[in-house]
C-alpha cells in the first residue's frame, strides 16, 4: 500500500496539469499546498538529499529573480534551503512523494510518460 503526496502551490500549471492526469488515472494522493499547509524543514532536507537542491531551486521563476546578486552568487545548500523554507514558490513543481512500505521516493516535475512509468501496475 503506497501514500502518494503532491507537494506544490494550486494555481501552477503544472500542478493542474499534475492532479488532472492523477485523478483522471484514478491514483489516490493529498495535495500538500507550500503556502496554505506550510513547509517543514526536515521535509526539504529528505526532498534534498533525494533530488539535491541545484534541482528543485527554480531559478527561472520570479521569486529568484528578485534575489540580490550577492544572494544568488553566494547559493550553497544550506543557504538555498533556509531561502526555500522562507520562499516555497522557489521551488520547482510539482515534487511528488511515494511512501511505500518505509521507503520514500521523490520525483520532480510532471510529465505524463514520466508518471505512467511511476504508477504502471
Amino acid at each position: 500500500m503506497s501514500n502518494v503526496t503532491l507537494f506544490g502551490i494550486p494555481n501552477c500549471d503544472t500542478i493542474k496539469k499534475a492532479k488532472k492526469w492523477l485523478n483522471d488515472n484514478e491514483v489516490d494522493f493529498e495535495f500538500h499546498d507550500y503556502r496554505k499547509d506550510g513547509l517543514e524543514n526536515s521535509w526539504l532536507q529528505k526532498a534534498e538529499e533525494a533530488l539535491s537542491w541545484e534541482n528543485i531551486l527554480n531559478k527561472r521563476g520570479t521569486t529568484f529573480r528578485q534575489l540580490s546578486d550577492e544572494q544568488k552568487n553566494t547559493l550553497n545548500k544550506e543557504n538555498a534551503i533556509a531561502l526555500m523554507i522562507e520562499m516555497p514558490a522557489m521551488i520547482k513543481r510539482p515534487i511528488l512523494q511515494i511512501n511505500e512500505n518505509n521507503n520514500q521516493q521523490f520525483y520532480l516535475g510532471f510529465k505524463p510518460a514520466q508518471y505512467e512509468d511511476i504508477f504502471k501496475s
